[in-house]
């Protein structure tokens, strides 16, 4: 059964970014829905996958990760605007039979992430 899983790690600090919003949206040409609210726990993960089983189907999704307030509360960054705030993420899923696991490797100034396992 497929799932979407995710995690958010504090490269900077070298540890796992806890308490960073995470939102899931489906994508379609009638917007954007919202599926998934959740937050990272002590381990960066969110405590269940974003979506499984047959909520999970094949399509386009953005995973928005509202890191600014986490870079402001660890005293990474200050100021009213922020190099980075929303970090919105898009991907395809085209076969919901599989895993997904889509990480963030968090830094004040950059990020990155890729398709893991």
């Amino acid at each position: 059964m497929g799932r979407l899983s995710t995690h958010v790690l504090d490269t900077a600090r070298g540890r796992p970014a806890q308490g960073i919003a995470v939102r899931l949206y489906r994508l379609s040409k009638a917007g954007p829905q919202l599926v998934c609210d959740t937050l990272t726990n002590a381990d960066g993960r969110t405590e269940s996958p974003l979506l499984s089983g047959e909520a999970f189907t094949e399509g386009t999704y953005e995973v928005v990760f509202a890191v600014g307030a986490y870079l402001r509360a660890t005293a990474q960054v200050d100021g009213d605007r922020l190099f980075l705030d929303d970090v919105p993420v898009r991907f395809g899923v085209t076969d919901a039979a599989q895993h997904y696991h889509v990480p963030l490797l968090l830094s004040p100034y950059g990020y990155s992430t890729y398709r893991g396992s």
